[in-house]
């Protein structure tokens, strides 16, 4: 049979040993889809994530491959493009005022802060999104919604941050919008110990991971639901559940170390300090 085949005697008795056996991609593409059936929000994953997820699982694939059988199973999306940001000379004063200069990394937990406010129509109105970013894991440590976006929304976001985590001593940075250059918002600061940082006037990169974290909310979340169709509340609800629940302690966060999640690193740091206390 082997002559008439033109095949070897051991290549034919390796193919009757692998008869019945699934095959390599067709396993690994299984253990994808159950990272995927995990959480409503993982079919967001891309080549990155999945890649880390499976090494959690024990599981070793380069991105190549990984990448040609998310696209064989229509689990790969394309990426949008990116909107070329407008960046304009600034002020030497406003150079100054910009304690953190486009450097979003922090060895440390709440050393560094970012702050801003995204907008999301309901139907019965805007909803204003108003969060606090840790830069050291990502973490959204404060956020609060409302139908406005007076200055009291920053102020209370901020006050939410400081009453749970130690920020004394943090750089809190924002873009210039009148909310927070407000001299309340000013004095709430200084009085916790917290420096401002500001943004120059039309420099989108100078607060560019606050930014991506609403590009992925958006991304993730509120372009896959009719919020406009939607009450505020409805909206509040689901929003502070993908952030507080998946977000924060669930979602593979490819920038902390073997993609943990924002709250499970900081666990992992702070965790040897309790201990040794």
């Amino acid at each position: 049979m082997c002559d008439v085949l033109n095949v070897s005697e051991t290549g034919y008795y390796r193919f009757k040993r692998n008869l019945g056996r699934p095959d390599k991609d067709a396993v690994l593409s299984a253990v994808m889809q159950n990272v995927l059936d995990e959480h409503p929000f993982n079919d967001n994953y891309g080549v990155d994530r999945m890649q880390i997820a499976l090494m959690h699982r024990g599981y070793t694939a380069g991105k190549r491959r990984i990448s040609r059988i998310m696209k064989e199973n229509g689990w790969l999306h394309e990426r949008k493009r990116r909107p070329k940001g407008l960046t304009r000379a600034t002020t030497e004063i406003q150079e100054k005022e910009n304690l953190i200069k486009q450097d979003f990394t922090s060895d440390q937990p709440y050393q560094k802060l970012l702050t801003d406010i995204s907008q999301i129509p309901c139907h019965d109105g805007k909803l204003y999104i108003s969060p606090i970013m840790d830069c050291f894991n990502g973490e959204i440590i404060s956020l609060v919604m409302r139908s406005n976006m007076r200055k009291e929304l920053c102020i209370d976001t901020f006050n939410a941050a400081a009453k749970r985590f130690p920020i004394n001593g943090a750089i809190l940075h924002s873009d210039r919008g009148s909310q927070y250059t407000s001299e309340a918002f000013r004095k709430t600061l200084s009085n916790a110990g917290v420096l401002q940082s500001l943004s120059g006037v039309n420099h989108c990169f100078d607060n560019a991971r606050m930014e991506s974290f609403f590009a992925t909310l958006k991304k993730e979340l509120l372009y896959r639901i009719p919020t406009y169709k939607m009450k505020m509340d409805e909206v509040k609800a689901i929003i502070f559940r993908y952030v507080f629940v998946y977000y924060n302690r669930i979602r593979i966060y490819t920038s902390n170390p073997d993609g943990l999640p924002p709250a499970a690193y900081r666990r992992h740091l702070e965790q040897p300090l309790a201990e040794a206390a």
